[in-house]
């Protein structure tokens, strides 16, 4: 059930950001759970299907968007049944509910997220403190950050994986950038439905006007974190290879090279031109492509092996968590999923030593308590099951 008042302050209040409760309600393969914690990291053990993966989705979603898996909204409930139950079925107003007591620069607080029995917008409920809240909100309290296994790759998938894996990183440091994402792809579709309709130039250049405009605010951000991002993964780390970074694209290299209101210009001009032409491309943030590369042999991600493209994604990871502590003093709460039992002993071992340094709570998850026996005694373990706790 979603916490609705607020929480004292502890009586001397860590400087790190860490998660000193959860609770989950129905939720996945949980039908209710309540974790007490202290500062230190976490470690949840157990074995393929225990539900480890299942808490780490829970912590995400106190983050914008909808999760390290990107579910849908009806997968979330225990067993799938978000929508096969009857209003009347339930004891309390929530399909499903998950709620934490955190503390960041902020000092303590609650918050919460979860679906409403009688909601059928598809939009789940967030609460701070027991006030409904926007997502940008949440994200100004609380930074979360993660890697599962299906990112090992990323940097070496489609243009489209890279940009939304970028975007998630921006958006940690801009909220606001999610709305203009979700401007710019609402955008994209009316301009698609105007030209399969024939509409006339006037309607489209007020549409393009708008992608011309939000689309050049994109491409800033992601050039802003793109460059920070270079320079803090280049910089060595024992066990992991330096990374660097670069967007390229038509709009980036215009940005570049010109005022922000003449690329707007360009993009509009190439948009009308590409129309006249009978074709539907124009320039823009859609078009946008993520390079990264390894700093000692310059060999770029996607001729990589897989081995070094996991470092790689680990490498940006890293470098992004110290960047929200260096320039926004808002170090994140760090989620790997069961990414170490594909590690070396060695690069295990600096892995270790690399989360322990970060100011921010480091979670992990994994199927043998022996591989994390150098840190446990530093840990809050805690071993799973079933959906149980053990």
């Amino acid at each position: 059930m979603i916490a609705s008042n607020p929480i004292s302050q502890p009586a001397q209040a860590s400087p790190q950001a860490w998660i000193r409760r959860l609770g989950l309600s129905r939720f996945r393969n949980y039908h209710d759970l309540d974790l007490m914690l202290d500062e230190r990291m976490v470690i949840l053990i157990g074995p393929n299907g225990a539900g480890k993966t299942n808490i780490m989705e829970a912590v995400s979603l106190m983050a914008p968007g909808r999760g390290l898996r990107r579910a849908k909204r009806e997968q979330l409930m225990l067993n799938g049944e978000a929508h096969k139950r009857p209003a009347a079925a339930f004891s309390d107003n929530w399909r499903w509910a998950i709620s934490c007591e955190a503390v960041t620069e902020f000092g303590a607080f609650r918050a919460g997220t979860g679906e409403e029995v009688n909601q059928d917008n598809g939009r789940r409920v967030i609460r701070l403190d027991g006030v409904n809240a926007s997502q940008a909100a949440l994200a100004e309290r609380l930074a979360i950050s993660w890697l599962t296994p299906d990112m090992d790759s990323v940097l070496a998938s489609s243009p489209s994986e890279r940009r939304r894996f970028l975007d998630r990183l921006v958006i940690a440091f801009d909220p606001a950038h999610a709305g203009r994402l979700s401007r710019y792809e609402r955008g994209m579709r009316q301009r698609n439905r105007l030209l399969e309709d024939g509409a006339e130039d006037r309607w489209l250049a007020a549409v393009e006007q708008e992608l011309a405009e939000t689309g050049v605010a994109i491409i800033a951000a992601r050039q802003t974190m793109g460059d920070a991002l270079d320079q803090e993964a280049a910089m060595p780390v024992v066990g992991f290879p330096a990374a660097r970074l670069r967007i390229t694209g038509l709009a980036e290299t215009w940005l570049h090279d010109m005022p922000a209101v003449d690329v707007e210009d360009r993009i509009r001009s190439a948009a009308r031109s590409q129309r006249q032409l009978g074709e539907v491309t124009m320039p823009g943030p859609h078009n946008s492509v993520l390079e990264v590369r390894h700093s000692d042999t310059g060999q770029m991600a996607e001729t990589s092996s897989t081995g070094e493209q996991k470092s790689l994604v680990i490498s940006v990871i890293l470098a992004h968590a110290r960047l929200q502590n260096q320039r926004l003093s808002r170090p994140p709460i760090l989620l790997l999923d069961d990414i170490v039992s594909h590690l070396d002993a060695e690069r295990r071992l600096a892995l270790f030593a690399l989360t322990s340094a970060l100011p921010g709570q480091v979670w992990f998850s994994g199927t043998d308590s022996i591989s994390f026996a150098p840190i446990s005694r530093e840990a809050n373990v805690i071993h799973l099951d079933k959906g149980q706790l053990i």
